[in-house]
């Protein structure tokens, strides 16, 4: 967006001087702690426009209005500075924003300039320094921002209240945030909300004003402080009729009242994964690690923010058999927050190795058939993302990418995730796991608030795990995971001993038996079962179809990983009996990871499945967050 006239700017300005008071300093005199850039040829992020070698932001220091009736955050972002002796400006990211102005700490105007916006990066914001080592940023959020999803209180559980949520990864955040937006670029941050009085703030930092503090008519302030350089991407706020409940001495669930009973319920182990994480990899350092299970509309299973991981609603199946996503989220806790991959071509890095921590905190839990099922499963989804990259051949399907020109986004596939995981097995199974374990332990300690590359880490492996091992090195392959297409022969595939059974009534159905012959779904795990639903031939008779939907209620399930394993057989077969289902498992939720595959089914099914498609769609995307719609918009065309 382009600059606005110079009338305009003035009185936006003046209204937002008006309505904000500077955040005070909370590190008093002191230099604000900072993370190092990476500065190797590697580590360049093609998704920002920051030039952090000249001039980098160690610290933000926000003060927002948010307002419900404009769609729109309101206030000032105070920046911290260090740069390179002779550094005349510094180079922010920006996608939306409506800047006012922007001066040093003492009021003094600094000459700023919007660039060329990129479809994909949005904006630079480039600001002539004079000196000044902190930069105030006057500003407001465009009505679709997005990172922001503005909920009306019917899209919410208590249906009275509206919501607002933020999500930042990859890039959205610099939607509502002028800072630089690479992961690589670590800051220290605060920040003071304003929101209505009969709403709460949240935030993915120390909560200083818990219960908050009167602001004006109508309004309360609630203050936060992240003392630790984080990536960007992982500030994060929710506003709304939320309620909390304690978990444990350092664990806790935020949520609408409406749902507090059973979240709490369902997440009644989560003081113990902290434990089994720290026992595995390290002390957990970010104080608390606390919850917030969102409205429905989320579009990710679970977001790692610090301190206050954001999930989805659809984990909470009623018998805790879906709470693998919340180890999944506290592992990141080391993997992604405390260790961060640099760049988004080195997306795997953060969840390569939270894939790989969960499943051992699933173990440390839950025990080792349960952690091979999970595994099991994983392999099967790499198997499908690599068949969906291009096959073994495509580049996509490698773990260091090349993502020049490209929305980060199209990186995050289950080749990061499952490939990084299996990649990490495989040099277990090399070395052992006790050696592994003591080297990973290690790896978090030293890298510990840093930015991390593919070639950093393998430089770190051949360091202090191989050291010098040439056999060993062989024997992995090291460079051949990363840098090549492709699965390596040597992969591990741990394989659920359970499955053989599973698999097996699946082969019995399709050749003839009777869906009451299957006397096993009683007593199955939910992986058991969406392993049978899995393993079923996709084409299917309609008898079929609907004795396996009697029998077990699939279409009615409230576990939502049976449910949609369930419609995307039944969508693969025109089965029109289950559209009733599919319309409302696809606007009751937005979680991307069910309804674009769901949507990409239907458009597959030609004649039948494009028009029911486009009837679900119009009516459900308002509801979906930026993320989901974005991604089904280029489906369903």
């Amino acid at each position: 967006m382009g600059l606005k006239s110079g009338a305009v700017l003035a009185a936006m300005g003046a209204a937002l001087l008006a309505a904000c008071q500077p955040v005070d300093r909370l590190s008093g005199d002191r230099a604000p702690v900072s993370a190092p850039v990476l500065t190797s040829p590697d580590a360049r992020d093609v998704h920002s426009s920051a030039r952090p070698a000249e001039a980098r932001v160690t610290h933000v220091a926000l003060d927002l209005a948010v307002d419900f009736d404009t769609k729109r955050l309101s206030g000032m972002a105070a920046l911290d500075i260090v740069a390179a002796p002779g550094a005349r400006t510094i180079l922010l990211d920006t996608k939306g924003l409506e800047i006012a102005a922007v001066t040093d700490a003492g009021g003094r105007p600094l000459p700023f300039s919007l660039g060329t916006a990129d479809p994909i990066l949005g904006a630079p914001l480039s600001v002539t320094l004079n000196g000044a080592r902190r930069i105030i940023v006057r500003y407001a959020t465009a009505p679709d921002a997005a990172a922001l999803q503005w909920l009306p209180p019917e899209q919410t559980a208590g249906k009275k209240r509206p919501y607002l949520f933020s999500q930042g990864e990859a890039i959205l955040n610099r939607t509502w945030i002028p800072t630089q937006d690479s992961p690589g670029i670590r800051q220290t941050w605060e920040a003071r909300l304003t929101v209505p009085a009969d709403l709460r703030a949240v935030m993915s930092a120390q909560m200083l004003t818990p219960e908050g503090e009167p602001a004006g008519p109508g309004r309360k302030a609630y203050r936060f402080r992240m003392d630790k350089p984080v990536a960007p991407y992982l500030i994060a706020l929710a506003v709304g009729d939320i309620a909390f409940r304690p978990l444990g001495t350092r664990t806790g669930v935020y949520t609408e009242p409406a749902m507090l009973e059973r979240s709490a319920s369902e997440l009644v182990d989560v003081e113990k994964m902290v434990e089994a994480a720290e026992s595995l990899y390290g002390p957990y350092r970010w104080g608390r690690y606390d919850l917030l299970v969102l409205p429905p509309s989320f579009p990710f299973g679970g977001m790692e923010n610090p301190r206050l991981t954001f999930a989805t609603p659809t984990i909470l199946a009623g018998d805790r058999s879906l709470v693998s996503l919340v180890a999944h989220e506290l592992a990141h806790s080391w993997s992604g927050n405390l260790v961060t991959n640099a760049t988004w071509n080195d997306f795997w890095l953060n969840e390569g190795f939270t894939v790989y921590f969960e499943n051992r905190i699933m173990e440390a839990l839950y025990g080792p058939a349960r952690a091979a099922m999970l595994a099991d499963l994983g392999w099967s989804d790499m198997q499908a993302a690599i068949a969906a990259a291009g096959g073994m051949a495509a580049p996509d399907s490698r773990l260091h990418l090349d993502l020049v020109g490209r929305d980060p986004d199209e990186g995050m596939t289950d080749v990061a995730y499952e490939k990084g995981a299996t990649f990490l097995r495989t040099i277990e199974a090399a070395v052992g796991r006790e050696r592994f374990d003591a080297y990973l332990w290690s790896y978090f300690d030293r890298f510990a608030f840093k930015p991390q590359t593919s070639a950093g880490f393998l430089a770190d492996l051949r360091a202090n795990l191989i050291r010098g091992d040439r056999v060993l090195e062989a024997q992995i392959g090291l460079d051949r995971w990363v840098y090549q297409p492709g699965l390596p022969d040597n992969a591990v595939h741990v394989r659920s001993d359970a499955f053989a059974i599973v698999d097996a009534e699946a082969k019995a159905f399709s050749v003839g038996a009777k869906v009451a012959e299957a006397t096993g779904w009683a007593g199955w795990t939910t992986q058991e079962r969406v392993r049978f639903l899995a393993s079923l031939p996709r084409r299917l008779t309609t008898a079929q179809l609907d004795a396996i939907d009697r029998q077990y209620g699939l279409s009615r399930t409230g576990n939502s990983e049976i449910r949609f394993a369930w419609l995307m057989l039944a969508v693969a077969n025109h089965h029109d009996p289950a559209v009733p289902s599919v319309e409302r498992f696809l606007t009751e939720q937005g979680r991307r990871k069910f309804v674009a595959p769901l949507f990409a089914a239907l458009m597959k099914e030609e004649g039948w499945g494009p028009p029911i498609a486009r009837r679900i769609y119009a009516g459900a995307r308002s509801g979906y967050h930026a993320v989901t719609s974005g991604t089904v918009d280029a489906i369903v065309r």
